[in-house]
């Protein structure tokens, strides 16, 4: 076997030692991925039915206004009853998982009726806010007690 030949194996060798090391590189592990139809630590999740079931559309910031129709709307995105549907008056329970209150509005802007839902509880909405909800705050935005807050 000739010069050229061994340097041409010996290039290839290396080559394919690089290639095969850059997957075996560990990567850090992926943050949540906000508005996947996941319900993701760190989010909070309203589902299109009662007890958690049907699509979810996942948030990890508050949002002021849903939007009322399509294509200009925040929309259920997991897979089950609802999916494509928007979110505006179409939320039946919520999973908060954003390690800080969640509050759901009857109107958009942070007001009218609402519904304070503590960390880690999954909980289906009040009659008052069943399918009547237009935006959500995480944190302290109002005070509110004992889940109702003053309009």
């Amino acid at each position: 076997m000739g010069a050229t030949m061994a340097r041409r194996i010996a290039s290839a060798g290396s080559l394919l030692l690089l290639t095969a090391g850059a997957f075996l590189i560990p990567t850090s592990a992926a943050s949540a991925a906000e508005r996947d139809g996941v319900c993701d630590d760190g989010e909070v999740c309203f589902y299109y039915n009662s007890n958690g079931e049907g699509s979810v559309s996942d948030f990890s910031s508050s949002v002021p206004n849903y939007g009322g129709s399509q294509p200009n709307c925040y929309e259920f995105k997991g897979d089950g009853n609802g999916r494509g549907e928007c979110v505006k008056n179409n939320v039946a329970s919520v999973w908060n998982r954003t390690g800080q209150p969640v509050t759901i509005y009857y109107n958009s802007n942070y007001s009218g009726p609402s519904q304070t839902i503590p960390d880690g509880e999954p909980v289906n909405l009040r009659p008052d806010l069943k399918n009547e909800n237009a935006s959500h705050s995480i944190s302290n935005f109002r005070q509110c007690m004992n889940g109702v807050c003053a309009v």
